[in-house]
């Protein structure tokens, strides 16, 4: 199934362009004849992730932080807003900047779109649905999370900065859109950043118990960051405001993960049961309804594959 985007961009603005998911936007839209202005203060976002891109004609760095106002060279017909940690370690470390990413971020991004006639587009998650008691989450359900628990710094930030942006549409009649991206993998992502994919890969590759927290019967939803990317920009490109569910609908447990990636590194790692976090959910799965019919997007990309993909990067780039 394809989906409808076609570049109709001239110039792109994306916060966070230097982290995992921006790279790979910065690089989709350069590709697609878009220019593209990266704005990130590599707090999480590493330098080596957009270096092929900094030679490229069309292709801006702006070192910045997006709690402070947004300044760039030429306005953007499009604001793209991934600035935020988005792994546990991340904002368990940084939760100060998460909590401002998310909301004087959201706000400086929006004001850049707003002051250009741009079209905008947040990144939220699926971590606004908490510890669902609706499964699958389709975008009407208002989730089941803990605001003051260990993860609340990113969960309601993503959720004020949902609100923030329905806000300068009802207020200002701002163009935007939100896509709640579901556990997206691939290359690019840091081997130490907390999350399941790159923590059991590099623990396979190197020959370390892969660490499964609880009894590993968790789910997650697994989506390949080509298809994330296509999620993003079909999204972007129809016009719609969301919220809108961008992930894999096929289920898997972290125990059948662990495997699975044992088996396709060709590792001989054993698992061991680690204590799971506090709040950690018990599943997580997308309904992607409202996906494929308004935007003909779903994912193509199945996990054995998209694993394989990641396991040769992961290979190719042992000090990530």
């Amino acid at each position: 199934m394809t989906n409808a985007f076609s570049p109709t961009w001239e110039h792109a603005v994306v916060t966070g362009g230097a982290g995992f998911v921006g790279s790979h936007l910065c690089t989709a839209l350069l590709e697609a004849g878009t220019d593209v202005t990266c704005v990130d203060d590599f707090s999480t976002g590493r330098p080596e992730n957009i270096s092929e891109l900094r030679d490229r004609p069309g292709f801006t760095l702006v070192e910045a932080n997006v709690s402070e106002p947004l300044t760039v060279d030429r306005p953007p017909d499009l604001v793209l807003h991934f600035a935020s940690p988005a792994s546990p370690a991340d904002y368990l470390r940084l939760p100060l900047h998460t909590l401002e990413a998310g909301s004087l971020g959201t706000r400086n991004a929006l004001a850049l779109a707003r002051g250009s006639g741009a079209r905008f587009v947040l990144a939220s998650t699926s971590e606004v649905y908490g510890d669902p008691q609706q499964h699958p989450q389709n975008e009407r359900y208002w989730g089941n999370v803990n605001p003051v628990g260990p993860r609340s710094v990113y969960d309601e930030a993503k959720r004020f900065g949902e609100a923030l942006t329905t806000a300068e549409y009802d207020a200002h009649g701002v163009d935007t859109a939100i896509v709640r991206l579901f556990n997206t993998y691939g290359p690019r992502m840091r081997g130490y950043d907390g999350r399941a994919v790159p923590t059991f890969v590099r623990q396979a590759l190197t020959g370390q118990p892969l660490t499964v927290t609880g009894d590993g019967l968790q789910t997650r939803s697994l989506c390949y960051i080509d298809d994330t990317v296509r999620g993003i920009l079909a999204a972007a490109a129809h016009g719609m405001r969301g919220p809108v569910n961008i992930g894999n609908p096929a289920e898997i447990t972290m125990l059948e993960l662990a495997r699975l990636v044992i088996e396709l590194a060709d590792s001989t790692s054993e698992i061991r049961f680690i204590e799971r976090p506090t709040d950690d959910p018990a599943v997580r799965c997308p309904d992607i309804t409202l996906a494929r019919d308004k935007l003909q997007w779903e994912p193509r990309v199945a996990a054995e594959e998209g694993l394989r993909r990641t396991i040769a990067w992961f290979r190719a780039h042992t000090d990530s």
